[in-house]
Order: C-alpha cells, then sequence, then structure tokens
C-alpha cells in the first residue's frame, strides 16, 4: 500500500531514508521530513506492507532549470528507496508512479530525477522506470 506520508510517518520515513542517505543522521531527516511534510511544493509517499514500512519516495517542484526540461515548475524526484528484499517488485516504479501523479495535480506537465554518475544501478532504475537520459555532467566547487 502506497500512501501520501503525513508527518506522524516522518520518523518511519527517516529510518529507510538514513539506509539511503547514509550521511545523515536519523533524527537530522526525521526533523527535515517534518518541515517538509508541512510544504505545499513537496510529497513524500510511503509504502508499507503488512503495516511494515518498506520504501518511500520524495519528490518537489522545482522552478529553477531543470536538465533537459522545458516547463517550470517541474515535478522532480529526491529520492526513491525500497528494502533491499523487496526490490524488482514494481514497488519503486509504484513509488514514482504516485510521486509523477502528484506532480501533475500541481500542474506539472515535465517530471524529472538524476543520480550519480558512477550509480549503474540507479541509472538501470530510471531507465526501466521510463526516464530518458537528458545530460551527462560533472560538477566543480572551489573554495574562495
Amino acid at each position: 500500500m502506497i500512501h501520501l506520508a503525513s508527518p506522524n510517518d516522518a520518523a518511519a520515513i527517516a529510518i529507510l531514508a538514513q539506509k539511503l542517505w547514509n550521511h545523515h543522521d536519523v533524527n537530522e531527516l526525521t526533523a527535515e521530513f517534518e518541515v517538509l511534510l508541512r510544504k505545499k511544493d513537496a510529497a513524500l509517499f510511503l509504502c508499507t506492507l503488512d503495516h511494515q514500512p518498506i520504501g518511500f519516495a520524495q519528490c518537489q517542484l522545482r522552478y529553477d532549470y531543470v536538465e533537459g526540461t522545458d516547463t517550470s515548475p517541474v515535478g522532480y524526484l529526491e529520492g526513491v528507496f525500497v528494502e533491499e528484499s523487496y526490490r524488482h517488485e514494481g514497488w519503486g516504479k509504484a513509488l514514482i508512479a504516485a510521486c509523477q501523479i502528484w506532480a501533475k495535480e500541481q500542474g506539472c506537465s515535465e517530471f524529472a530525477s538524476d543520480c550519480e554518475l558512477g550509480n549503474t544501478e540507479s541509472l538501470a532504475f530510471h531507465l526501466a522506470c521510463g526516464f530518458q537520459e537528458a545530460n551527462r555532467i560533472i560538477c566543480f566547487t572551489q573554495k574562495i
């Protein structure tokens, strides 16, 4: 079952999200999700089986330029995660579909995402979900 998350779901989502973004603390993620879940331009979806959280997806509206798109705002998949034992069963695609429906309801006609250049598993997943590669870039920073 996939549902639009509420602030009450923030801690459960944070536990899953920490497995995706392991450089973040669960408490930090919980606080971040509690804020996001109150915003109109963001949505989180929680996937549960037998009342146990097994996956989530985070999407937001992006008003700045999104690589490969022509409109604004663009629905943007910020993250998606499904517990390893439930992968390849369609839950990730279903979570993305929920995000896309939400984005359409917000007036978006385009939906986008990204992954790190070396993350071949994520690349394959995105392509299997119907995304088309728009561009490859390397980003640079410099302390000044």
